[in-house]
């Protein structure tokens, strides 16, 4: 087991990743924003590595599939005891309770308020991400130890560590003190339902585009109306689901409507 150091454990974000490859997460976490978390003790991150709880010689975690088939499955034992283990570790820092991830593509696709309620559970409770390997793990494993199972996308990668640090990422920079500024979270694509809005900076100019006037002016009211209209334009054009969602949700207000349809005749004059 690997452990990171850092100051301030006892009120830190926990996170146990159990991989075989360790040094991905921690070499991932070791930089930008993650690594600023580490280093000011707002994250306490520990990786745990299934063969340190393997009994032969060859430290094997792998084995065939029963009924046959192409490629390996991660065994039930090594997997178990590390999951132990990391709940072990959980409880030592704050006392507190951890929720176990599985990493998978069949697991529940994640949204942004997902990491939303994610990162405020971070709080209460420490997180194990299992990050497997292979064709996948024992099926009994799913059952008896894991509370959940996530995608990050209906796609196939090679292991389940590339998907924890997209989870660790995503939930970290919703978490106080973590940005250097907190409103660049809350400003994000998917906070309120919508896409971002575009931005721009120095030079005023490139290459014969240049900044909307409007960003100019230093009228803010005037700006953060551009940047309403802007963001839900783009939205439409982009990912009309998302409208569609909020439409469902009871998210998608008369000013909105208003303000689409504003932009939706402003384009027709245009045009």
């Amino acid at each position: 087991m690997t452990e990171q150091k850092q100051t301030g454990d006892s009120k830190a974000m926990h996170i146990i990743v159990i991989t075989l490859f360790p040094e991905m997460i921690e070499q991932a976490c070791g930089h930008g924003v993650l690594g600023r978390a580490v280093q000011n003790g707002v994250l306490k991150l520990d990786c745990i590595n299934p063969r340190d709880f393997t009994h032969d010689r060859h430290r094997t975690v792998d084995d065939r599939p029963y009924g046959g088939g192409p490629g390996m499955l991660m065994k039930y034992q090594p997997l178990a005891d590390a999951i132990a283990e990391a709940r072990r570790v959980a409880r030592r820092p704050a006392g507190n309770d951890a929720h176990v991830v599985y990493m998978s593509p069949q697991g529940r696709p994640l949204k942004q308020a997902d990491m939303r309620a994610q990162a405020a559970a971070l709080g209460r409770r420490s997180l194990i991400l299992l990050a497997g390997r292979y064709e996948g793990v024992d099926e009994r494993l799913l059952e008896a130890q894991v509370d959940e199972e996530w995608s990050i996308g209906d796609y196939v990668l090679s292991g389940g560590e590339l998907p924890a640090l997209v989870v660790i990422d995503a939930m970290l920079r919703l978490c106080p003190g973590v940005l250097g500024d907190d409103e660049s979270a809350r400003q994000d694509s998917f906070m309120d339902g919508l896409l971002d809005c575009p931005h721009y900076t120095r030079p005023a100019r490139i290459d014969g585009r240049g900044v909307p006037e409007v960003l100019l002016g230093g009228d803010h009211k005037a700006i953060e109306s551009w940047r309403q209209r802007q963001a839900i334009w783009r939205t439409w054009r982009r990912r009309p689901d998302l409208i569609a969602a909020m439409k469902q949700a009871g998210q998608w207000s008369d000013e909105h409507e208003r303000l689409l349809q504003a932009m939706l005749a402003e384009t027709e004059q245009g045009d």
